[in-house]
């Protein structure tokens, strides 16, 4: 089972047990938002549809997902931060909108400490690097060689500006020599696109956006950010392997917050144990995406 699939069959969220929600009977009492930071349709929507579905079954009320892209999830965050802290509106959110984004921008409009408080992480995920398939490019050094030849250096793509794609790309790259230009994009449907069209030379992304688009033959990716290398892509090496030593960790794949001072009552996704209902539907959504 990959990092992917072992996080979201073990995600701390919610309890479906019925003692449990007895002790909070009177909540909830109407559907609770659950705000996204990605666009529809992408790897990490379906997962959150997923958990959304199987919670709004043991709750009793619906969980509607609202997508908010865009500026690297900060649009997301500030719904969030405008929300009451009434237990009825959560958001699902990478960790770098908490942990990067407020030292990567001049004047961030949210303050992770005292804004929001942290629910539950749902999972991890590698990332991958990936070109065009038809660049003809099937590992990292020739990518370093073919940025000698481009005037200007390569055009890569991420999610955002100041994303964990962007910044490890960015990183990858000075190790390597490469000159580099960002092109950040809402979400990563969008880059994808420009990745398999050839508008943009290379780009780093979930490995569950990825694997399906590399075993249809759409684009080739060279090297996995994680300490091992993915059931997903077993072909694939690690970026340790393919650039050493450089070593990184999966990243945080998706977390659940909600508005500081929400009433302790309200926080039944810390305080229960994991939905065991839950994991196959979240398996059976993640495996679509490999599959």
């Amino acid at each position: 089972m990959t990092h992917l699939l072992r996080a979201l069959a073990g995600a701390a969220l919610v309890s479906l047990a019925g003692s449990a929600l007895a002790q909070h009977a009177a909540y909830p009492a109407k559907p609770i938002q659950l705000i996204a930071q990605q666009p529809p349709g992408s790897a990490s929507d379906a997962i959150t549809r997923a958990w959304a579905d199987c919670v709004a079954r043991g709750l009793g009320q619906p969980v509607v997902v609202q997508n908010k892209p865009g500026a690297n999830g900060i649009l997301a965050v500030n719904s969030l931060k405008s929300a009451p802290a009434d237990g009825y509106t959560l958001m699902t959110i990478g960790m770098s909108q908490m942990t990067i984004t407020p030292y990567v921008y001049r004047h961030p409009p949210y303050d992770p400490l005292h804004d929001f408080e942290s629910v539950a992480v749902l999972g991890t995920t590698p990332l991958v690097l990936a070109v065009p398939a038809e660049q003809g490019i099937t590992r990292l050094s020739q990518l370093a060689e073919q940025a000698k030849s481009v005037p200007g250096g390569l055009n890569f793509a991420s999610p955002g500006k100041g994303s964990p794609a962007h910044l490890l790309t960015s990183a990858l790259f000075d190790r390597m020599g490469v000159a580099g230009t960002h092109v950040p994009f809402i979400g990563e449907g969008a880059g994808l696109t420009a990745l398999m069209g050839r508008q943009i030379h290379a780009m780093t992304l979930v490995i569950g956006t990825a694997a399906p688009q590399a075993k249809a033959g759409k684009i080739v990716p060279l090297a996995v950010f994680a300490p091992e290398r993915s059931a997903l892509l077993p072909g694939v090496p690690t970026i340790a392997e393919a650039c050493p030593p450089r070593r990184t960790s999966p990243v945080p794949a998706g977390s659940r917050w909600w508005p500081a001072r929400t009433r302790p009552s309200r926080c039944w996704a810390r305080s229960m144990p994991p939905p065991k209902s839950a994991a196959p539907a979240m398996r059976a959504t993640a495996a679509a995406w490999r599959a």
